[in-house]
Parts: structure tokens; C-alpha cells; sequence
């Protein structure tokens, strides 16, 4: 970007990024279409100023046109940095007129007959690049009026970009946050127990994270901050690599549930810290019901590798809403997690007593192992074996837990 004459340095983002929140790209192309037709010119473009060069971010031209998108034209050569020193006019109907003009190779190499820019100038005063069209022939036609449209779609561009650069801004100071967080150690992992109803023992771990920093959020809010700074893989990818270390504190006989979104196993990074563990026959790998999933099969596919050295999927939330199902039909999960509002008074609720027993029939059928989660009193815990649940988490049997605890707990009665 440019200040006058002088070069700044900015982060604003390119049109092409910039569109996403603006006017969007297809209409970006029409306006210059637009423009160009309206105006009888051959080239139009928009430029962004990336010292040392220029980029031609969007480009509509007639056939053959001696530009593209995304070239990179050396700043100081063409008209563009002239026309926001002041050094040529803006509106140029005939370049065989100017002096200065004839001075610039491309005036004879494209050839140049007429031209019109004008500084797509933000709020701040700086100059993000141009809006420019030239024709190969003069263009006595054009009017100061044609300079008024230009300088108005400018300013409609620049209204747009400064909007994109507050996003930028805000996006930033949550990508800070979400670092400064991970600097401090968050998130603090804990271990829910998880009870094997029928034999009485602790099966395994779901491991949560916490984070005990300021602002206070809880951690739905911090992966929600994530997600808006575009960090929700990372942050997930950290939170899993804190927890795994645990498998070699615990007992052999106890696994680890991890929570993983499917964009996290469809990018490949969680394969490489999986990698670090040999035997993942421990580790269960848990999908929430709220999860998108775009592409089952691709899905299944980055799936494969862990489940072929032992790792189990679990379907988390189950009876939450109808994607549940879409997982479980499409996921084969081993585990299958009814979610708490099931749970939750189905010792009372007749009708949630049906849909638990139903979706514990079919998990069975299909080879499942059910966990019914949110259990808080013994009268759940005990409903739930008769209508045959296999496993159970809640604060009836622990609250979460550090790692030191973990390795000691029994269930207390």
C-alpha cells in the first residue's frame, strides 16, 4: 500500500481474499466487464501495490489482451504509480498528447491510446493500488463524466476493503488470544471416567480440556474463538497431543477418547501425531454429533489407517438430531455415545426410555458398544443397565479429573 508517494507498509488482504465478505469475486469481474464495455476501453483492471511490483488482481480484456491475473508489473514501470504522484493526469483520452506518456515503453509496445486511472484510496489515507481500463486507440469520447464513474466504483472498492481489514483486525487479535493461550499451557487436560455398567470397572478416560486463563470462557467458546481466527485445527491438534501422553500412565486395560473433527482427520496432521504411537488399540477417537461431514467416504478413507492398528470411532451425542445417524450409518463406529439429554431423567421419562432402548438395539445389532453420558444419580445409572447400556459417564460416578487422579480412581461405592 501507499501513502502519496511514499510506500507503506500494510497486511490489507487482496481482492480475491477481500471478496469473500464483499461484492465476491464473479461480481468483481462483471463490474470491470462493465466498465470497460460502458467505457469502450480494451483492458480494465485492478491493481494492488506490493512494493516493489504491482498485482494485477482481476483483469477483463477482449481477446488476446496483453495482461492476465496475478501478473506482477514492476511498480515503477506503466502509469499506474505516476497517476498517485500526480506525476500524469487521470484521465488521459489521447496519450499522443501527453509528454510524459510517450516516455513510457508500453504506450508504443502494447500500444496505449487512451487511459483512465484512479487511486483506490482507504479510509486511512492510504492508497491500496488502482482501478485502471486504457483502449489500444486514442478516445476522444471520453468525458470528465467517465472519470466520475471510475472514482465512484473506487470508492466502493476501498468502502469494501476497509470492511475486509477490520475482519482481518479482528481475526488477528483472536489468533493472539488463541496463541497467548496455548503459551500458557492451555488447555489443562482432565480424564472422565468411564464405567463398564455390567463388570464394575472403569473401561477407560474421555479427556477434556480446560482452560483456567482469563477471559474466563468456557472451552466451547475458546474452539468457537478458534474457529473464527481460523485456528480450530490447531488448537484441536494441541489439545490431543496434550492428552495422549497419558496412555503410558494409565493402565494397560484403560483406553483414551480423544475428540476430533472431521476436518482435522481429513487434513492429514492428526495421522502424523498418531504416528508417534504404535499400538493405538487404547485410543478412541470421538465425532460429535454436531460435526459436518462433507464427504462420508473421504472421511472413512482418512479413517482406515488408524483403524487397522486398533484405534476405535466413536459416534459422540447420539439421539442430539438426525446427523447422529448420518455417522453412524455411514461410520460403522464401534462406540456409540447417547447423548445426555437422553440420559438425563430417563428413569422417569418413558418416552426417552424408548428411544434409548431402540438406539441401544440397534447398536448391539450392528456390533456397537453403547456409553450413555450426563449420568447423575444412581436411578439413571440403574435404568440404564436394565434396558441394556453397556457403559456410563457422568458426575454420579466422577467429575473430571487430573491425570494424578486418574491413575488411582475406583469407582467410591
Amino acid at each position: 500500500m501507499y501513502s502519496g508517494a511514499e510506500a507503506a507498509a500494510g497486511n490489507s488482504l487482496p481482492f480475491t481474499q477481500l471478496f469473500e465478505h464483499g461484492i465476491g469475486a464473479e461480481g468483481t469481474e462483471r463490474m470491470l466487464r462493465a466498465i470497460r464495455k460502458h467505457l469502450n476501453m480494451d483492458v480494465a483492471f485492478i491493481s494492488q501495490f506490493t512494493p516493489p511490483d504491482r498485482v494485477l488482481e482481476y483483469v477483463d480484456s477482449v481477446p488476446n489482451g496483453p495482461l492476465h491475473q496475478y501478473q506482477r508489473i514492476p511498480l515503477e514501470e506503466g502509469y499506474c504509480l505516476k497517476v498517485v504522484r500526480g506525476e500524469l493526469p487521470e484521465y488521459i483520452p489521447d496519450t499522443s498528447r501527453i509528454p510524459a506518456t510517450l516516455d513510457i515503453p508500453a504506450t508504443h509496445a502494447i500500444p496505449i491510446g487512451s487511459h483512465l486511472s484512479v487511486p483506490v484510496r482507504l479510509e486511512d489515507g492510504q492508497v491500496y493500488g488502482t482501478l485502471c481500463c486504457f483502449s489500444y486507440l486514442p478516445n476522444p469520447l471520453l468525458t470528465e463524466r467517465d472519470m466520475q464513474l471510475m472514482r465512484a466504483l473506487a470508492e466502493v472498492l476501498a468502502v469494501r476493503l476497509d470492511e475486509n481489514e477490520a475482519i482481518r483486525r479482528e481475526r488477528q487479535g483472536l489468533a493472539d488470544e488463541i496463541h497467548a493461550a496455548m503459551a500458557q499451557g492451555a488447555p489443562r487436560i482432565v480424564f472422565q471416567p468411564i464405567y463398564h455398567i455390567a463388570e464394575q470397572r472403569i473401561r477407560g478416560f474421555e479427556c477434556l480440556s480446560r482452560f483456567d486463563i482469563e477471559p474466563k470462557r468456557s472451552p466451547g467458546e475458546w474452539f468457537d474463538l478458534a474457529g473464527q481466527a481460523n485456528l480450530n485445527l490447531e488448537l484441536e491438534l494441541h489439545a490431543i497431543g496434550k492428552a495422549l501422553p497419558a496412555l503410558k500412565q494409565l493402565p494397560e486395560n484403560i483406553s483414551l477418547s480423544v475428540n476430533s473433527s472431521p476436518q482435522l482427520i481429513l487434513s492429514g496432521q492428526l495421522q502424523t501425531l498418531l504416528n508417534q504411537i504404535g499400538d493405538l488399540s487404547r485410543v478412541v477417537i470421538e465425532i460429535t454429533e454436531h460435526a459436518i461431514v462433507p464427504d462420508y467416504a473421504e472421511l472413512s478413507k482418512a479413517l482406515a489407517p488408524f483403524r487397522l492398528r486398533g484405534a476405535r470411532l466413536a459416534v459422540d451425542d447420539a439421539g442430539a438430531g438426525y446427523s447422529s445417524m448420518r455417522h453412524i450409518l455411514n461410520l460403522a463406529p464401534e462406540i456409540i455415545k447417547l447423548d445426555m439429554s437422553l440420559t438425563r431423567h430417563i428413569d422417569t421419562d418413558y418416552k426417552l426410555r424408548a428411544l434409548a432402548k431402540g438406539l441401544t438395539s440397534f447398536a448391539h445389532e450392528i456390533g456397537s458398544l453403547v456409553i450413555a453420558e450426563g449420568v447423575e444419580n444412581r436411578q439413571e445409572l440403574d435404568m440404564l443397565q436394565r434396558i441394556g447400556v453397556d457403559c456410563a459417564q457422568g458426575y454420579l460416578l466422577s467429575k473430571p479429573m487430573d491425570i494424578e487422579a486418574a491413575r488411582v480412581f475406583t469407582i467410591p461405592w
